[in-house]
């Protein structure tokens, strides 16, 4: 009677981590979706891992097919266009002024833009809120 022996051996391989690359050409100011990137077996410093994080989040340039999505090039979805009318929220301990103005920038939530006071015609710079207002704190005058 044969015995058959098998022999299993373990080479260990160096892992790389998924990098996330274009699928297609999308412009600036596009939001993305999980049909415009892929998930690829490399490290490529300072690409985005995690598709989670890439989802919904806007071009700030133009990505190329099959190149990386750097996190530098992602930013929040835009709330708030240029030239847009938008509430100013003024805060100073305590006191709340809330005041229209025109947003001379564009931007998404958590992003700091310029905007013209309507009524003063001053600029100043307020960090954008989840409900699309603009949060100016006093002494924040641009």
């Amino acid at each position: 009677m044969r015995m058959m022996v098998l022999a299993l051996i373990l080479v260990p391989q160096v892992s790389l981590a998924d990098s996330i690359v274009a699928t297609r050409t999308i412009r600036a100011q596009s939001v993305l979706t999980a049909e415009d990137f892929t998930m690829v077996a490399a490290e490529i410093p300072g690409a985005m891992t995690d598709p989670a994080q890439v989802i919904g989040q806007e071009a700030r340039v133009t990505l190329y097919a099959g190149r990386p999505i750097l996190e530098t090039s992602l930013g929040a979805a835009a709330v708030i266009e240029r030239n847009q009318t938008v509430s100013l929220v003024f805060r100073s301990s305590g006191l709340s002024i809330l005041t229209e103005g025109r947003a001379l920038d564009r931007g998404g939530v958590g992003d700091q833009i310029k905007v013209m006071n309507l009524a003063s015609r001053t600029t100043v710079t307020g960090t954008i809120a989840p409900d699309g207002s603009v949060m100016v704190n006093a002494g924040n005058e641009g």
